[in-house]
């Protein structure tokens, strides 16, 4: 049987999800679902990134112990996935010592056997909000251009990866595609990054500066593993890596990481050269998105614009939030999210597109006793294409145009002024886009699909409206 294994990014736990971040969920659901309908057997993982000096920050913010403060806020993530109608197969906490941090010292080891990890006196300017170095060059104003925060000066003895060993063999694999990185803008950008230089970088510090947390540096207890390094392998350790090699070997390599544009450099640079080190399979595919934004600004607490998904999903629905952002928000871009643009594409595209269309065919179809027991089974060629290149939006764009030529074939053909023999099979027609239509629509939208597809199985009746307008 055919597998799929993807997975979000593994988010820092210090703050709470906001409603950009369902951006991500929703791209990594429809490429599960799409894949499900395929005949794949899937896999789709998440999990908490647990030992960041930002997670201690917060714990101590609030005058809680640590691991309070990480079950506290790992639960909440966890329970946003739930609550978006997202299944997770895989929830792995970087705190679990029994199935992470055995594979994250089995990496290290590996790596270190092959060479590529040496110990060395370090002086660097360290961004907390990033939990990564900066070089000088990186900020603008003396401030990391992320989080517009002063980066502490760090000196001390750590370990340290030999990352500029790696520079032409990412290149290789980059440009030929054998590491896939999507969208093109994206793979452009780092591999100009690559090509500018790569420098070794520091996969540990001090007991002292990671205030007690993360895992231990295998036979060196006074320092702990980078959070970086540690976090990225939570892709592996939480399909096995460490504690079941089986299932391991049934997963791994990942067929697709889904990330935002921050942590870009992580992911096909550094992630990448330790598996190669390690000697172990590369992910094929990494799927790059931008920002959402509000007004123009990025969504942050920092700068206080934080809209919970919550409060979305309570006033308009979960599923008018999930057509949004994989409507409106382009793969290779940014987007802005606003309360005035929401309502408007809810009420046209929604309310008055799809919503409209089923109403008043369904009504139609009632009248006049129609019945269907035909069922498409394969999605339309340009939207599996286009699905498989990561262009929901575009896929969107194309089911929508169907509903818009749905539409006007009724109002053209005007079933209601036309004898019972003469609209039947106009309606039949009719039924057969709109159950296309649904079929199309079940990575995108699955409950609002299924609803259709009920509806419009034997008898069709009328039904309360998939959206009603605002």
């Amino acid at each position: 049987m055919n597998k799929f294994y993807l997975t979000t990014a593994i988010p820092y736990v210090n703050g709470l999800p906001h409603v950009g971040h369902t951006l991500e969920y929703f791209q990594a659901d429809t490429v599960r679902i799409y894949h499900q309908l395929k005949g794949a057997e899937t896999l789709l993982l998440s999990g908490a990134d647990e030992n960041a000096l930002k997670n201690v920050q917060a714990a101590e913010k609030e005058g809680l112990p640590i691991q309070q403060f990480l079950d506290r806020n790992s639960k909440i993530w966890h329970d946003t996935f739930e609550f978006l109608k997202i299944h997770l197969d895989v929830f792995q906490r970087g705190s679990n010592q029994e199935k992470h941090w055995p594979g994250v010292q089995k990496l290290w080891k590996l790596c270190e056997t092959n060479g590529d990890i040496y110990k060395k006196e370090y002086e660097g300017l360290y961004c907390v909000g990033c939990e990564s170095f900066k070089t000088k060059t990186e900020l603008v104003n003396e401030l990391c251009p992320i989080h517009q925060t002063k980066p502490e000066l760090i000196e001390e003895e750590n370990y340290f990866f030999k990352l500029s060993k790696y520079q032409d063999q990412l290149i290789k694999l980059i440009e030929d595609d054998e590491l896939k990185i999507t969208p093109a803008n994206k793979k452009a950008e780092i591999l100009s990054f690559i090509k500018s230089g790569l420098e070794d970088f520091s996969v540990s510090r001090s007991n002292e500066r990671a205030k007690g947390i993360g895992v231990p540096v295998p036979g060196d207890p006074s320092q702990k593993i980078y959070v970086w390094y540690d976090a990225l392998t939570i892709y592996m350790t939480g399909i096995g890596f460490g504690w079941d090699e089986e299932k391991f070997k049934k997963w791994w390599p990942a067929d697709l990481h889904i990330i935002g544009k921050d942590i870009n450099r992580f992911h096909t640079v550094y992630w990448p050269a330790m598996l190669l080190s390690a000697k172990l399979p590369l992910p094929k595919q990494i799927l790059i998105h931008g920002f959402v934004n509000l007004k123009g600004e990025k969504i942050s607490k920092s700068v206080g614009n934080v809209v919970s998904p919550q409060d979305v999903v309570e006033q308009f629905g979960l599923e008018p939030l999930r057509y949004f952002m994989l409507s409106q928000i382009p793969i290779d871009a940014d987007g802005d999210f606003t309360d005035e643009r929401f309502r408007e594409v809810y009420n046209a595209d929604l309310a008055n597109g799809l919503g409209n269309l089923v109403a008043r065919v369904a009504r139609l179809c009632e009248q006049h006793g129609i019945k269907t027991d035909s069922a498409p089974a394969e999605f339309d060629h340009d939207i599996e294409l286009l699905l498989s290149e990561f262009k929901f939006n575009e896929a969107l764009f194309l089911i929508w145009s169907k509903i818009s030529e749905a539409d006007k074939e009724i109002n053209i053909k005007k079933p209601w002024e036309r004898s019972k023999e003469e609209a039947k099979p106009v309606l039949e027609d009719l039924v057969k886009k709109i159950r296309k239509i649904a079929f199309n629509l079940q990575p995108f939208l699955p409950e609002t699909a299924e609803k259709i597809l009920k509806q419009f199985s034997g008898e069709i009746k009328s039904a309360p409206p998939l959206f009603p307008r605002i």
